[in-house]
Parts: structure tokens; C-alpha cells; sequence
């Protein structure tokens, strides 16, 4: 990974730096993400697309369904096809919903590249040149069997995305990595703050047992620190999350969260522009599928980390 990470960014300066007809050759990337404007976690997605698009000299546009709705994803993807560009990247949150748009942008000859959500089976089953991003049971299975080393053999996985299937591997991988099945540990949250803190808070309440909290990503770990907080067990339940933001840098630092787990969204996004670019200038790409993560991020590594929460990490 490291040197294709070197070779990558050589491909990036060269292509950046010579090729000023970028422009003129009309290319244009779109990435499609399942995200609603509410999810601060995609600013990174969006900020690593626009500086990869402005060093190898091609437009990007980044589009979502603005509540989250899949199904409003599957017509944003269709219209994304329909104005011809240069390669789509997208998330497969859905593949039951999204896997038509996806094959129909596909046959048409458009470079397809699938990102964060599905897996590399799924990507290859619609077509797509490649996957990018993190394999989520093994990322759940490592955080399960690291918070099993440190005692911990029970917990709540706070699932604010039940609707996306391949996220909720998170949880059962972490199921899995403790040695306990899953059962009711798994709770449907829901998106809205308030009511994930009181869901959270509940069931803690009816299973005062439980020895570890899960959470999913920012959407869901704000509330759950809010709810640690207000009965008294913030810094005392072992608490890992997955992804990075400003509230969970907050909750690493002060000791609430024990570590998150890092995907790496940068790299989700920076890379398929690169890579688009250069499958349409020179036909090249690579053999395989990426994994962007997972790597553990603690409180001893929070420097950089912490500078560029919400920006680039």
C-alpha cells in the first residue's frame, strides 16, 4: 500500500503539474455518496475529491440525496450517467436499489469506480472498475477482538444506518472478535441526535451489565457521548467508535472514547479522481481493489489527527 500510495502521489504532482489541457479535454468525475446534507463526516470526501480534481486539472462534482433516501440516490446516479462524464464514483449503500443505475452508466461506457459502502464482490457484480475503501466485518472483527484483549464481553453497537446492511458488518464483526453473539446488542438509532441519545440512555438503563458502547460513526457518537455524560458513565464504559470527526477527536482526548477507527475517507475519495484520470488519459489502473483502512486511532496519536479532523482525516 505504501508504494502504491508513493506511486500514486507521483502520478498526481506529474499529471498536475504537466498536463495543462485537462480542462480543455472536458473531463468531469461525479461522485454520488448516500449521505444526507446533515452528515458532517463527508466534508473530508468532499475536500479530498476537490484537491484531486485541482491537481490533475479535471471538474468535480459531488451529489447526494439530501434526506439520504436511496432511492433518490438511484435517480441522482441515473442523471449523473445521463450527462455523459468522464467516470462516476459512488457509494453502493443499497445494491438492490442502486445496482440498475449503476449497470445502466456502465454499459453506456462509463468508468464506474464504487467507494466506502459495498464491497469489492459487489463492485465487480455492477460492473465497476474497482472498490476503495474499508473491508467493514474485518474492521469490526480487529475492533472486537482489541476490545476483548482489554476485558471487555459485552456491548451495545449503536447503529444509526440499519438500512445500509454492509455498515452494520461492523457490528457483527465486533460480535464476533469478543466471542458473544450479537442477539439484541444492536440497536436501530435512528439519524436524529435527540432520539439517539435516548435510545442510547435506555438501554443502558435496562442492561446495566453491559461493559462497552459501539457507535458507528460521528452521527451516532455525538449523541452517545451527550448521553455517557448525562448518567455519569463518561470515561468509565469502554467506548470505541468507528471513523474520525471534531466531537470524537474531543471525546479521544478527554478520555470518553477509548479509540475510533479510522477509513481513511481521503483516501476514498482523492484516489478514484487520480485513478480516473490517468485510466482516461493513459489506460492504466490498478490490478486491485484498495483497502483504505482500518487503523486504530488513540489519544498517544492524536496530533495530526486533530489538526485536520473534518478537513482531511
Amino acid at each position: 500500500m505504501k508504494k502504491l500510495l508513493c506511486a500514486v502521489a507521483a502520478a498526481a504532482a506529474f499529471v498536475g503539474a504537466n498536463i495543462s489541457t485537462a480542462s480543455a479535454e472536458g473531463e468531469k468525475f461525479i461522485l454520488v455518496s448516500h449521505a444526507p446534507d446533515s452528515d458532517s463526516w463527508w466534508n473530508t470526501i468532499k475536500n479530498a475529491m476537490a484537491l484531486a480534481g485541482e491537481q490533475v486539472g479535471a471538474e468535480v462534482e459531488y451529489r447526494n440525496p439530501p434526506t439520504g433516501d436511496i432511492g433518490d440516490m438511484a435517480r441522482i446516479i441515473s442523471q449523473a450517467a445521463a450527462s455523459n462524464p468522464d467516470g462516476i464514483i459512488t457509494t453502493l449503500a443499497d445494491p438492490d436499489v442502486l445496482r440498475g443505475p449503476i449497470e445502466d452508466a456502465v454499459a453506456k461506457g462509463i468508468p464506474v469506480i464504487i467507494i466506502n459502502s459495498g464491497t469489492p464482490e459487489q463492485a465487480a457484480e455492477v460492473g465497476a472498475l474497482m472498490y476503495i475503501g474499508q473491508p467493514e466485518y474485518d474492521a469490526g472483527l480487529a475492533a472486537g477482538m482489541r476490545a476483548k484483549r482489554d476485558g471487555v464481553g459485552s456491548f451495545l453497537c449503536v447503529n444509526h444506518v440499519v438500512s445500509n446492511p454492509v455498515v452494520g458488518e461492523r457490528c457483527r464483526g465486533f460480535a464476533d472478535g469478543l466471542g458473544v453473539d450479537l442477539g439484541k446488542s444492536m440497536i436501530d438509532s435512528g439519524q436524529d441526535p435527540a432520539e439517539i441519545k435516548n435510545k442510547v440512555k435506555a438501554y443502558l438503563s435496562a442492561n446495566p451489565t453491559t461493559e462497552a458502547v459501539l457507535t458507528l460513526g460521528p452521527t451516532s457518537a455525538g449523541p452517545t457521548i451527550e448521553a455517557l455524560k448525562e448518567n455519569g458513565m463518561a470515561g468509565s464504559l469502554y467506548f470505541g467508535t468507528f471513523d474520525l470527526g471534531t466531537e470524537i477527536v474531543k471525546g479521544i482526548k478527554d478520555g470518553t472514547i477509548k479509540w475510533g477507527i479510522d477509513q481513511q475517507p481521503f483516501l476514498q475519495a482523492y484516489m478514484p479522481v487520480i485513478i480516473l484520470a490517468n485510466y482516461q488519459r493513459f489506460g492504466v489502473l490498478p490490478g486491485n481493489n484498495i483497502n483504505s483502512g482500518p487503523g486504530f486511532v488513540t489519544k498517544e496519536a492524536l496530533e495530526k489527527v486533530e489538526k485536520y479532523a473534518g478537513e482531511y482525516r
